[in-house]
């Protein structure tokens, strides 16, 4: 086993009080809220769950129920896209605490310098990560499930096709060898600012190849047909990973627009919910 990272990283937020209240008691009623509207928890180990990370006024709901519906180990490997264009293009966060309002969630440090050790595209890096707010808005939610969840965040910009494929079969050989369970989340939403019916077309479109796990049809689908999915890299990684896994069952846990939240229905972003076990 690799020696653990010497230099600790501790994240402070970086979007509490824009994309979620930086009042802990009014978030964590708030983030309870949304996993109370969950189905019951799968009794499946959740290999892979996808969900969305736009402000929790659109959606917290879709958010909620998917990760109130899944079941997921301890230790949470995050997979995440890079909005910013900061740091490296598998950027992995080595150590320390992610911080949010009224907690913090523990990096898993065996975890991430093993990756390190078994991808050599995988590089300790906090730049990436310190603008970006995909895998934070994450945290609160692993949080108030289990206060006790260990993460790895990722923060992935490589463009490659083939790239992501095998980083995603090399993290699932990693996890599969692992001497504890591993759930892996992506970080993604869906269309941006398209109309509310576009949107529901394209990421019908997207999801169906998602769905079979066939993550090669899955990227050239988002790619192809120009589907602004912000998520892409990452989840054709996770989708890859899960394979290597063994995964075999999928399903949307939930999909609706910001229209729906705030009526404006000619420029949406899509949000979707996906386990997959």
């Amino acid at each position: 086993m690799p020696m653990p990272f010497v230099e600790i990283h501790d994240r402070q937020p970086a979007v509490a009080g824009q994309f979620y209240t930086n009042d802990a008691e009014a978030l964590r009623v708030e983030v309870e809220g949304y996993l109370s509207q969950a189905q019951p928890k799968n009794a499946a180990h959740t290999i892979l769950a996808m969900a969305p990370h736009a402000g929790y006024y659109y959606s917290g709901i879709i958010a909620g129920i998917t990760l109130g519906q899944a079941n997921l180990a301890e230790t949470v490997l995050l997979l995440g896209p890079n909005h910013t264009g900061l740091g490296k293009p598998f950027a992995v966060w080595p150590n320390g605490r992610w911080l949010f309002p009224g907690g913090a969630l523990k990096v898993d440090e065996e975890l991430a310098a093993l990756l390190c050790d078994k991808e050599p595209l995988f590089e300790p890096d906090t730049l990436a990560h310190q603008r970006e707010h995909s895998l934070e808005v994450m945290v609160p939610f692993l949080a108030t499930l289990n206060p006790n969840t260990r993460i790895v965040p990722v923060s992935i910009s490589h463009p490659s096709l083939d790239t992501l494929i095998g980083v995603g079969k090399t993290i699932g050989r990693a996890l599969r060898a692992f001497d504890r369970p591993v759930s892996i989340l992506v970080s993604s939403d869906m269309s941006h600012f398209v109309p509310h019916d576009l949107a529901k077309a394209q990421d019908t479109e997207a999801l169906e190849p998602a769905l079979r796990l066939d993550a090669v049809r899955f990227f050239e689908t988002v790619r192809g047909s120009n589907i602004s999915m912000c998520g892409v890299l990452p989840m054709t990684v996770g989708i890859a990973a899960a394979l290597e896994l063994g995964a075999t069952e999928s399903e949307i846990t939930g999909y609706a627009t910001s229209g729906q939240i705030n009526g404006e229905m000619r420029r949406v972003v899509g949000y979707a919910g996906m386990l997959v076990s």
